[in-house]
């Protein structure tokens, strides 16, 4: 019994210090955000790697989800005679949680293992330390492009998720429900507004904060040679994916009561 406690103990005072340590880093990457110089190359190579290459995905699946939510709420609402409702609902859902969580799932899970393995591997193979001994900062050279990529990044990709989710659920009404675009479109004017939108975009500037440090922080402290690389890897992807969907909880409700 003595052991369980201890034990018990033991892995919330580690999970305390990893929280500080990861608090600690978030401190250093903003504060080197904000010196100069930046490496601009570096950090328009990682807006491309972090943004450009995840626009396909982000888009196919936006708008396969638009078009599934029309065909399903096409058929709940029938039952009430609301079917004029399916458009402005289903469009009102992506840009409030669909667009963003969506988004920033997919593209989290893919940047997230991208940035630890790329760091984890340079931290088992000795060339951060290298880094360090020829007077750099791992952080400045290393993370701050990251960070700046993957929260500018983020908001954007959602944004383009929204539009692509929209855009599929108006095809689908126009086969389904016989909504042309232009009365697809007009139904939604009404219905979503500036806070919407920016609420759903805000959110993302978090998830990008989120999966580019933890990223960055495993990556840097990975051991255990390319094995330890692939479990790194691994942890980052859930632990990411976990707090993207508790973060969207909490913030949902801290942007509902502002």
């Amino acid at each position: 019994m003595v052991g369980f406690i201890s034990g018990i103990g033991s892995f919330f005072i580690s999970m305390i210090e990893r929280i500080g340590d990861v608090g600690i880093l978030l401190y250093r990457t903003l504060r080197l955000c904000f010196s100069r110089p930046l490496n601009l190359d570096s950090i328009i190579e990682q807006i491309y790697e972090i943004g450009f290459k995840s626009i396909p995905i982000v888009v196919l699946s936006a708008m396969a989800i638009g078009m599934v939510m029309v065909v399903q709420l096409a058929y709940g609402f029938g039952r009430f005679g609301a079917k004029g409702l399916v458009g402005p609902v289903v469009s009102l859902a992506i840009v409030r949680e669909l667009g963003p969580v969506l988004a920033s799932l997919l593209v989290g899970g893919r940047v997230g293992a991208g940035i630890t393995a790329e760091i984890g591997s340079m931290k088992v193979t000795e060339q951060i330390d290298a880094i360090r001994a020829l007077g750099a900062d791992p952080i400045k050279k290393l993370v701050v492009p990251r960070f700046i990529a993957a929260v500018v990044s983020f908001p954007l990709l959602t944004l383009i998720a929204d539009l692509a989710g929209i855009l599929g659920a108006m095809i689908m009404a126009n086969v389904e429900l016989d909504i042309t675009p232009r009365l697809f479109i007009s139904s939604i004017v009404g219905w979503i507004i500036v806070s919407d939108i920016f609420s759903g975009i805000l959110k993302t500037v978090f998830f990008g904060l989120i999966v580019s440090t933890l990223g960055c922080y495993i990556g840097l402290n990975t051991e255990g040679g390319t094995q330890g690389v692939g479990k790194a890897t691994t942890f980052t992807v859930v632990i990411s994916l976990v707090l993207i969907i508790i973060g969207d909880f909490i913030l949902t409700k801290l942007f509902l009561v502002l």
